[in-house]
C-alpha cells in the first residue's frame, strides 16, 4: 500500500501543539468532511491535506506525524494498532481549582472517545456528551431515524462504563405493568401471591445502567409508571396506584439511557408524552452519510469487494435524499441496518439484485405499478447492478405494462 507524504510548514501552526513531538491520529467523518484527532480529542485536520486524511479513512489506517531530514513535518500512513496503543495524555487540571473527584470525572470524559467501538460511527463531541450525562446521572434519551445505530450507541455506552446494566423492549411489551411492576400469581400450595418483575431490581441496584429500548412504541401505561422513576425530585416507583400503597426508591447512581424514533413517519409509534421527554437530555443520532456508511461497511465486511459495498451505501442514501424532498417519491430511505444486512448477504454469496429483492423491495408499496415506490426503488438499484443480472430486476407483469 502506497504512503501519502504531507509536508508542513511548522511557521503556520499556531497553538500550543509540539511540532516536534510524533503523534499519531486518527482520521472519522464528521459531516463531508475528514477530520484527525489524537487520542486525547486535539484537533490536527488542518496540518493535512483533504486527500491525506481521505485516503487513510478509506484504508482504515492511521497517520503518523513525522520528520523529514529538512525538519519538515509529514504524515505517514501506520497501522490502527499504533494509534490504539497510544496513551491518551491526562488533562492538565493544576491552574483549575476542582476537587480531585471532579478532577478524575473531566480525564474520564475527554479521554473517552477511545473507548467507542469501531463499527459506531458517532461524532465525537456526542459520544463525549454521552459519557459524561450517564457519569453525572442524566435520564439519556437517544433518537434518531430506525436502523441508524441507537440502540448500538446505548448497549456501547454501557460497556464503557462497567456497570451492572439492565435491558427492556418497551416496544414489545403487551403488558407494561408486568413488566414494570410485577404480577399477582395463584399457586394452589401458596395461594395468591406478588412476584416483583425484574425492573424492580434494576432500579434497586446501585450505579446500574438500564437501558429502555424503543420507549417511543410504548404503551402509554408505561410512561405514566415511569414517570416518578424518571423524575429528579422523586426517583421512586409505585406498586400501586391506591394511597398509601408501597414505594420502591431507586438506588443512587442510577442511570436510565432510552430510544426512541421521534416522528410521524413512524407507523406503530406514539407522540410521546412532553412531561415526558423533559425528564431526559436528548442525544440526536447523525444519519450517515454515503462515505461515512461506506467506511462502516468497509470495517464490517472487509472481505466483500469496496466497490459494491459501496454501490449499497450510495444506493441507501439516495433513498434517505428522496424520502426527504418535497417533490421525492419515497416515504422512507433505507436504514444502515437494512444496508448492513445486504452487506451480510453479499458476504455470503449473494448478488446485489438478490440482496435487494430480499431486504429492500419489501419494505416499499408496490401500489401504483410503475409509479410505485418499489419500482423507483428497483429502477434505482439497476444503475449499480453490473453483472448481467439487472433484466431480472422486474417481473413478466412490470415489464407487459412498460411496454
Amino acid at each position: 500500500m502506497r504512503n501519502e507524504r504531507f509536508t508542513n510548514n511548522s511557521n503556520q501552526i499556531k497553538g500550543k501543539k509540539d511540532m516536534n513531538k510524533s503523534v499519531i491520529v486518527k482520521v472519522e467523518m464528521s459531516g463531508n468532511r475528514y477530520n484527525a484527532f489524537d487520542k486525547d480529542g486535539v484537533k490536527y485536520t488542518s496540518e493535512m491535506g483533504t486527500g491525506t486524511r481521505k485516503r487513510a479513512y478509506m484504508a482504515g489506517m492511521a497517520l503518523e506525524r513525522r520528520v523529514d531530514k529538512n525538519g519538515r513535518n509529514f504524515w505517514w500512513k501506520v497501522p490502527m494498532s499504533e494509534f490504539e496503543s497510544t496513551t491518551a495524555p491526562v488533562i492538565d487540571v493544576s491552574s483549575i481549582d476542582i476537587p480531585t473527584e471532579h478532577a478524575e470525572v473531566l480525564n474520564f470524559i475527554h479521554n473517552s472517545y477511545n473507548l467507542k467501538p469501531e463499527g459506531l460511527v458517532m461524532k465525537e463531541l456526542k459520544w463525549k456528551y454521552l459519557i459524561r450525562s450517564a457519569v453525572r446521572g442524566k435520564n439519556i434519551l437517544m433518537t434518531g431515524p430506525a436502523g441508524c445505530g441507537k440502540t448500538m450507541a446505548a448497549k456501547s455506552l454501557v460497556n464503557s462504563l462497567d456497570r451492572a446494566d439492565f435491558y427492556f423492549n418497551l416496544g414489545a411489551t403487551q403488558d407494561p405493568r408486568a413488566t414494570l411492576i410485577g404480577n399477582t400469581h395463584f399457586d394452589k400450595k401458596k395461594g395468591t401471591y406478588f412476584s416483583e418483575a425484574l425492573f424492580v431490581k434494576a432500579i434497586q441496584t446501585p450505579n446500574a445502567v438500564i437501558l429502555l429500548d424503543e420507549l417511543s412504541r410504548a404503551h402509554p401505561d408505561a410512561w405514566n409508571i415511569l414517570m416518578t422513576v424518571l423524575d429528579s425530585g422523586q426517583r421512586y416507583l409505585r406498586l400501586d396506584e391506591g394511597e398509601g400503597q408501597e414505594t420502591i426508591n431507586v438506588a443512587d447512581g442510577v442511570t436510565f439511557v432510552a430510544t426512541a424514533n421521534v416522528g410521524n413517519e413512524y407507523t406503530s409509534t406514539r407522540v410521546m408524552d412532553k412531561a415526558l421527554m423533559d425528564r431526559f437530555i436528548i442525544v440526536e443520532m447523525d444519519v450517515l452519510n454515503s462515505d461515512e456508511e461506506h467506511g462502516l461497511l468497509n470495517y464490517m465486511f472487509p472481505h466483500v469487494d469496496s466497490d459494491l459495498l459501496k454501490s449499497v451505501a450510495e444506493i441507501a442514501s439516495l433513498t434517505r435524499s428522496e424520502s426527504k424532498s418535497e417533490a421525492g417519491r419515497l416515504s422512507a430511505g433505507i436504514s444502515t441496518r437494512t444496508s448492513v444486512e445486504i452487506a451480510g448477504l453479499l458476504f455470503d454469496g449473494f448478488g446485489l439484485d438478490e440482496a435487494a429483492e430480499v431486504t429492500v423491495y419489501p419494505q416499499f408499496s408496490d401500489d401504483g405499478g410503475l409509479e410505485s415506490e418499489r419500482t423507483f426503488v428497483k429502477q434505482l438499484v439497476q444503475k449499480y447492478v453490473s453483472d448481467g443480472s439487472s433484466d431480472d430486476l422486474f417481473n413478466e407483469e412490470e415489464v407487459e405494462n412498460a411496454n
